[in-house]
């Protein structure tokens, strides 16, 4: 590595840190009775999230397509000290599903305070077979369905000061083999809502836009089709959550976890043979 890359390197390290080091600082009781609303909540970093809220003490609607895992969920929630625990089971590739869970909570709540969107749909970890149908299936339930909803909760959000929080993932900023239609939702996600958290500062609304950018992170789902096949390190779900539910939290516009996911990005566009080299190779494949 030449003296001018590491140079440049130990320069975004430095500016990365330094932002973190003056972030807004949490308070853990600004969540006590918050009112929230967290998708994709039966399994993985959603239940997760799930769970720190019912910690913090807040109120929570959880939905998820599987309506006895839900009720587990929310049953754990309640011991865990959450004031209030709500379920709604609900597919998001419906055209009206993801309106009425949105409508639940507004009624079971009283408003929103915070409007955590997670879910994702289920794809295939492999080469693009030309599966279009497929693609436009999942840009309904990763996307779609997340524009729908942010959009009939903004009034309670703007009336509450409150927070809309996107889980991202790096393969939205920089795009990997196997996961084509998946890693195109979620760029989608982040240009909407980029350019969402834009119109809302210039008309000085009350609401935030956190969009988190997530590595590859240990759940059941991700690690059964990585196993074997990626060296790239997985973190763990539950400190995934938290820092999300903290970035919510705190306003903050952006959050990258782990961290070197912030240096992962950047690196696309100032070393893009470099960087296209280590993906192509981080993959045990054999045509």
């Amino acid at each position: 590595m030449g003296t001018f890359t590491k140079v440049v390197l130990a320069s975004i390290c430095v500016a990365y840190l330094a932002v973190k080091w003056t972030a807004p600082s949490f308070n853990a009781e600004s969540l006590r009775g918050a009112r929230v609303l967290v998708t994709g909540a039966s399994t993985g970093i959603g239940e997760q999230m799930a769970y720190h809220y019912a910690r913090f003490g807040a109120q929570i609607v959880i939905t998820a397509r599987r309506e006895n895992v839900l009720q587990q969920v929310a049953e754990k929630c309640m011991n865990l000290g959450a004031q209030k625990a709500l379920y709604i089971a609900a597919d998001m590739g419906s055209d009206s599903e993801p309106g009425k869970v949105i409508d639940f909570a507004l009624e079971k709540l009283g408003g929103l305070d915070y409007l955590v969107l997670n879910h994702i749909g289920p794809s295939p970890f492999t080469m693009w077979d030309g599966d279009v149908e497929h693609t436009r299936w999942l840009m309904k339930v990763n996307f779609f369905s997340y524009v729908q909803m942010a959009w009939k909760a903004l009034p309670s959000l703007e009336q509450n000061k409150g927070s809309l929080v996107v889980v991202s993932s790096l393969l939205g900023k920089m795009p990997s083999p196997f996961v084509a239609p998946y890693t195109s939702t979620k760029f989608a996600l982040n240009g909407f809502f980029g350019a969402l958290r834009h119109e809302l500062a210039m008309k000085s609304s009350n609401v935030s836009i956190s969009i988190c950018t997530l590595g590859l992170i240990d759940t059941e789902s991700a690690m059964e089709k990585v196993r074997g096949v990626t060296k790239v390190p997985a973190y763990p779900a539950t400190d995934a959550a938290l820092n999300i539910i903290i970035t919510g939290a705190t306003r903050q516009s952006e959050l990258f976890y782990p961290w070197f996911t912030y240096i992962v990005a950047l690196s696309k566009d100032w070393f893009p043979p470099v960087t296209d080299y280590i993906i192509q190779n981080s993959y045990n494949y054999s045509p």
